[in-house]
């Protein structure tokens, strides 16, 4: 596949989509939002993830969670930082610490958005293994952090969020230093987990999770833990979002669909008024410049019991069945 330098996006048509190369937001700037999620909500779309910056720490969200808006999905503009870290070398999330794949829902019953974001604190490596809870009146915030913790006492990493037709929501989360996702309800309020939770591919390393729904089965994406190299993309398929889970084959089809497109899956979007059509979006990790990473959207394909994520150099929305 072609690397394009940062400063030449490639001339195509628009709107479309063209996977891997530099998407700049409405400003011109290249979007900065890794390991996201995208929430629609009365009309707008809303892209949030990691704010990276060039600081020899890495691959930490240094500056906070960032947020786009669209109306079509191809042109975002940039909303500002959503949740800000603190200044606070004591608060939980005091600048340097690990912030990773946020993810937003908005609780019809309360009126509130609520993000969900895997956290580790300051001086701590990854031996936290927390969520982060934040909350805010507006999805494009300012939202104040609440809490983190051990979702049911267990470790969490990567993760996603899912809700389900009858607004139930679910936490999927990489736990027991990622030999075992951890799947876990959510209370009515979004702000905690039930207690009801269970486990699912045990001993087999998941982690980057992405859940959605198609044909009244659910369905599942992720990876395997090869820290920040790419492998083959995973998937399975359940009847209910606690499973049993029949875990599938990969998914990706085309030019290195054994390193899932040279990326990391982050979130699986159902598009608002298209049925069923779902994009798959991912991440080119590059943690020796972080700025750096590109985003790889993708339409999904279903097939008899299984789904596809099939390369496309550029493609639109009219293309994505």
């Amino acid at each position: 596949m072609q690397t394009q330098n940062p400063a030449t996006p490639v001339p195509v048509a628009e709107p479309c989509f063209v996977p891997g190369q530099v998407w700049n937001d409405t400003n011109g700037e290249p979007i900065n939002a890794h390991g996201g999620g995208l929430l629609y909500h009365e009309g707008v779309y809303y892209w949030y993830g990691e704010f990276k910056i060039a600081e020899p720490e890495g691959n930490k969200a240094q500056v906070g969670v960032s947020c786009y808006s669209s109306s079509n999905l191809y042109h975002w503009g940039n909303e500002g930082i959503a949740l800000p870290v603190s200044e606070d070398p004591h608060h939980d999330l005091a600048r340097g610490c690990i912030l990773e794949r946020p993810k937003v829902l908005f609780n019809r019953a309360t009126g509130k958005f609520v993000m969900w974001f895997h956290l580790e604190l300051l001086g701590e490596g990854y031996q936290s293994a927390r969520v982060g809870i934040a909350v805010s009146d507006s999805p494009t915030g300012p939202f104040a952090f609440r809490e983190s913790f051990r979702p049911d006492g267990a470790m969490s990493r990567d993760l996603t969020l899912f809700v389900d037709d009858d607004a139930a929501a679910y936490l999927f989360t990489a736990s027991e230093d990622n030999r075992t996702l951890h799947i876990s309800r959510l209370t009515d309020d979004y702000l905690q987990t039930s207690g009801e939770h269970t486990q699912a591919f045990p001993g087999r390393y998941m982690e980057a999770p992405a859940v959605f729904r198609h044909g009244g089965r659910y369905w599942f994406v992720g990876s395997g833990c090869t820290g920040w190299a790419p492998n083959a993309a995973r998937s399975a398929v359940a009847d209910r979002p606690f499973g049993p889970w029949e875990e599938l084959d990969n998914p990706c089809v085309g030019p290195d669909a054994e390193t899932t497109f040279s990326a990391q899956s982050t979130y699986v979007l159902p598009v608002a008024g298209r049925p069923d059509t779902f994009l798959f979006l991912a991440d080119r990790w590059t943690p020796d410049n972080p700025i750096e990473g590109r985003y790889v959207w993708l339409p999904i394909t279903f097939t008899e019991g299984r789904f596809q994520i099939p390369w496309r150099d550029t493609w639109d929305l009219n293309e994505s069945r």
